[in-house]
């Protein structure tokens, strides 16, 4: 049973990994090119699209696979393994953490301003800030499933 919920925490946190992996490397330096106007309304969209189903499962599931495989069957790996699961778990919490305290704060704020003439202070009060939290979590998303990744092949 340990191994099949680490499984699932490896393709969930993988997944997500590479979600925001792509994210950070494709989407907003495309962003970043655009005017203000086109940036706002696409973030926007992006926003209010996101969370979706899929989006939502891969959420929840990267911390969630690694606690729960924290606690199932521990004695099924060595000490190093439940650590390294344990870390990964706490990875994935302090990447989420940081998304709902962080950016979804600013999302929240950039839907607000919508419908407002000043396009340009919308994205000023929105990229910066959104764009070092996004660095972040994807960090603590990678870290997470690297961490899984490694319990998994010892």
């Amino acid at each position: 049973m340990s191994e099949a919920l680490e499984i699932l925490a490896l393709v969930c946190t993988g997944l997500y990994a590479g979600y925001m992996l792509a994210f950070l490397s494709g989407v907003m330096p495309a962003l970043k090119k655009v005017d203000d106007a086109t940036f706002t309304l696409v973030m926007r969209t992006v926003n209010r699209t996101v969370p979706g189903p899929l989006f939502l499962l891969l959420f929840l599931g990267s911390p969630a696979f690694p606690a729960v495989s924290f606690f199932v069957a521990p004695e099924a790996r060595d000490g190093a393994g439940t650590a390294l699961v344990g870390a990964a778990a706490v990875c994935a919490l302090v990447g989420h953490l940081i998304t709902s305290g962080g950016n979804v704060p600013l999302n929240n704020a950039l839907e607000a301003s919508r419908g407002g003439s000043d396009a340009r202070g919308a994205r000023a009060a929105f990229e910066g800030r959104w764009n070092a939290l996004h660095v972040a979590r994807t960090l603590f998303a990678v870290a997470a499933f690297v961490l899984v990744a490694v319990a998994l092949t010892r």
